[in-house]
C-alpha cells in the first residue's frame, strides 16, 4: 500500500512539475546564430561598462539552454521558408516551401493544433505578415513568393491575432493578375484592421479577430531597423504587448503566440554588425514583455526562444587575439540609412563634393577620423570609392537580398567592421547551429542538442496538442 501511495505521489509531483502549458509564447530569431546572440553581449558590455566579456540579455538567462541543427529536406543550408516550415510543423521540406512536404501538400503547423486545441493563437513579426517565417505558421504555399496567396490563406487559418509591417501584395497574385484587395477580403472576414499602436488601442476593445500593421505611408515590407527608429514607428515591443493584451481576451484555454524578430536576418545580409547587435537587444525587449507575463504564471507559461538558421557567417574576430566592439556605438544608422543620407549628399553636392566634405560626413555618421583612428588602407578604401563614385561617377548600387545601397556606404560597413574586428563569411545564410533558450512548464523538454523540427514537437508536447 506505501508503495503504491508513493508511486502515486510521484506521478502528482511529476505532473505538477512538469505542468501543461496553456500559454506558450514561440520567439523566432530570423538570421541569429550563436555569434550573432554572443556578439550583442559582448558588445554590451564593452559598451555599457568598458569591459572585456558580456552583460547577460534576458534570454540568454532562461535555466533551459541548447542548440539546433538547420538543414532543410533538400540543401544543407535552409532558407528561412523551408526552416520556418520545420520550426512551424517539425516536418523538413524543400527550400522555398511554405508548410508544404516534397508532394506540395499542406503540413499542419503547431499553431493550427493551438487553435484546434481551443487556444487563441496569434502570429506577429517585424517584417510583413507574408513573409516566410510567419507565413509558415498559417498559410500552405508551394513558394514563399506567392505573398498574395500566402496572405489569403491568414483568412483561412481564421487566428485571432495578425502583427507585422503589412503586406507585400495586397492586390496582385503570384501571376501578377490583379485580385481583390486583401483588406476588403480581412474586412469580410470578421477581421478588424488597425494602423499602428494607438489604432489598436482604440479599436482592440470591441474587435473579435484583429489585424495590426503599420501607419498608412510607413514601409509595407518591415519595421524601421531599432537604430534607425523614430518615435511614431510601430515597435516589435508594442506588438508583443498588443498580442499579450488580445489573446488574453475571453482567454479560457491559453494562447499561442509566435513572434519574429525578422530584420536580425536582413541586417545580417548586409553585413551590418552594429545593426544586428540592435536587432537581438530589440527583440530581447520584446522577450521581456513576455516574461513579464511568465512571472504573473510561471506554472502555466512556456517561452522558447530560438532561429530558423544564421546568416552571414559572423566571426568575432579577425586574427589578433582582441574585439573593439564599443566602437560599433559611433554607427548613428544602418547600412540602408546611411546609404539614403548618401544619395541626399550626392544630390546635394554633386560633383562639387569634395574629399574633405566626404570625411566631415562620415566623421559624423560612423566616428570615422573623430572618434576613430583610421590605417592608412582603411583611408584609402574610402578614399578610392569616393574618387570612383562622385568624381567619375561610375559607382554602382550594391545589391543584397533586401537592400540596394550606395557603395560608399558599404566601404564605410566594411571599415567599420575592420575596425570593431568583425568579419563576415558571406551575403547569405550558414549551416551554423542556431541557439535554443527555453523557460517555465515544459522547458526540461529542450534540454540537449537537436534538430529543428524537434522544437515544434516539444512545444507541442508541453502543451499537450497531440
Amino acid at each position: 500500500m506505501k508503495r503504491f501511495i508513493y508511486a502515486l505521489l510521484f506521478v502528482l509531483v511529476s505532473v505538477y512539475a512538469n505542468g501543461q502549458a496553456k500559454y506558450v509564447f514561440y520567439f523566432i530569431g530570423d538570421g541569429m546564430g550563436v555569434n550573432q546572440v554572443n556578439g550583442t553581449e559582448m558588445y554590451g558590455a564593452e559598451l555599457q561598462h568598458g569591459r572585456i566579456g558580456t552583460e547577460p540579455l534576458l534570454f540568454t538567462q532562461f535555466p533551459v539552454v541548447s542548440i539546433a541543427t538547420t538543414f532543410s529536406k533538400t540543401n544543407s543550408v535552409t532558407d528561412s521558408s523551408a526552416a520556418g516550415t520545420a520550426l512551424a510543423t517539425g516536418s523538413k521540406t524543400y527550400n522555398h516551401a511554405i508548410s508544404v512536404d516534397m508532394n506540395k501538400q499542406p503540413i499542419e503547423t503547431v499553431a493550427e493544433k493551438a487553435k484546434k486545441a481551443g487556444k487563441r493563437v496569434g502570429i506577429a513579426t517585424s517584417v510583413s505578415i507574408d513573409h516566410a517565417t510567419p507565413g509558415a505558421f498559417y498559410a500552405h504555399q508551394p513558394d514563399r513568393s506567392m505573398y498574395y496567396e500566402i496572405a489569403k490563406d491568414l483568412i483561412k487559418a481564421n487566428f485571432d491575432f495578425y502583427a507585422g509591417s503589412g503586406f507585400l501584395e495586397p492586390e496582385t497574385t503570384f501571376e501578377k493578375q490583379k485580385a481583390t484587395s486583401l483588406f476588403s477580403l480581412f474586412n469580410e472576414s470578421g477581421y478588424t484592421l488597425t494602423r499602428g499602436y494607438n489604432d489598436y488601442l482604440s479599436k482592440s476593445k470591441d474587435a473579435e479577430k484583429l489585424i495590426l500593421i503599420q501607419k498608412e505611408g510607413k514601409d509595407t515590407s518591415s519595421l524601421p531597423y531599432a537604430i534607425d527608429r523614430k518615435e511614431d514607428d510601430l515597435t516589435l515591443s508594442q506588438i508583443t504587448q498588443s498580442a499579450i493584451d488580445f489573446l488574453s481576451k475571453k482567454d479560457k484555454k491559453g494562447f499561442f503566440l509566435m513572434v519574429e524578430g525578422g530584420k536580425i536576418d536582413w541586417s545580417c545580409h548586409s553585413n551590418d554588425a552594429a545593426t544586428t547587435f540592435h536587432e537581438v537587444m530589440d527583440m530581447n525587449n520584446a522577450i521581456k514583455i513576455a516574461y513579464k507575463f511568465y512571472k504573473k504564471h510561471p506554472k502555466e507559461t512556456l517561452i522558447v526562444v530560438t532561429a530558423d538558421h544564421e546568416t552571414g557567417g559572423i566571426a568575432l574576430g579577425v586574427g589578433p587575439y582582441e574585439l573593439n566592439l564599443k566602437a560599433l556605438q559611433y554607427q548613428k544608422r544602418s547600412v540602408d540609412e546611411l546609404s539614403k543620407e548618401i544619395s541626399l549628399f550626392r544630390k546635394e553636392k554633386g560633383k562639387k563634393a569634395t574629399w574633405e566634405d566626404m570625411k566631415e560626413f562620415l566623421g559624423k555618421e560612423m566616428g570615422f577620423w573623430k572618434e576613430l583612428s583610421l590605417t592608412w588602407d582603411q583611408e584609402k578604401k574610402l578614399h578610392d570609392e569616393f574618387e570612383n563614385s562622385f568624381i567619375k561617377n561610375k559607382s554602382a548600387l550594391d545589391e543584397n537580398l533586401y537592400a540596394k545601397n550606395e557603395a560608399m556606404a558599404v566601404r564605410a560597413k566594411e571599415v567599420m567592421s575592420e575596425i570593431a574586428m568583425i568579419s563576415w563569411a558571406s551575403g547569405g545564410h550558414s549551416a551554423g547551429f542556431v541557439p535554443v533558450f527555453a523557460i517555465g512548464a515544459g522547458s526540461e523538454l529542450f534540454k540537449g542538442k537537436m534538430d529543428n523540427i524537434e522544437i515544434p514537437k516539444r512545444i507541442a508536447k508541453a502543451a499537450k496538442l497531440q
